[in-house]
């Protein structure tokens, strides 16, 4: 098995439409930080190059509840930053692990995706973009589906 990459940081960052909360460890110290990112693009991109100059460059490691959509886009486009997606149920069945519950709160799912991330990198894909092919062949199947759904309906 390949050995994964030393990152500077992990970073678990629980989405929603109104704000982001991001929990960072930084590997040098292992303490988490907590704090909140505004649903903005520009608060987003202020907060990557921020992270980027205070790690000197390093590389980042982001855990997060998508594979596709406005945050995977706007962080794709970092060098510096590797993306882990993970299913919302791979989330809820730890979530559940360590809080029976089943409290949800976005704090400590933001705390519990860097957990991930510490713990189970090897057992996690990093993201990597479809090729323009792939995309197209999707978006037409995902059109074509909600078109026999309305026909059905």
């Amino acid at each position: 098995m390949e050995q994964p990459a030393h990152f500077a940081a992990l970073v678990g960052l629980d989405w929603s439409d109104q704000k982001h909360d991001v929990c960072l460890v930084d590997s040098s110290t292992g303490e988490p930080e907590l704090s909140v990112i505004k649903h903005q693009p520009e608060s987003l991109n202020e907060w990557a190059l921020s992270l980027r100059t205070r790690l000197r460059g390093g590389r980042i490691a982001v855990c997060l509840e998508q594979s596709r959509g406005p945050v995977i886009y706007a962080l794709m486009k970092y060098d510096f930053i590797t993306l882990y997606p993970i299913n919302p149920t791979t989330l809820a069945k730890y979530r559940e692990a360590f809080s029976p519950s089943r409290h949800k709160d976005d704090v400590t799912d933001a705390a519990y995706l860097a957990e991930l991330l510490a713990h189970h990198r090897d057992h996690l894909r990093a993201w990597q973009p479809d090729d323009e092919p792939t995309r197209t062949l999707r978006y037409l199947v995902e059109h074509r589906r909600r078109l026999v759904d309305d026909r059905t309906r």
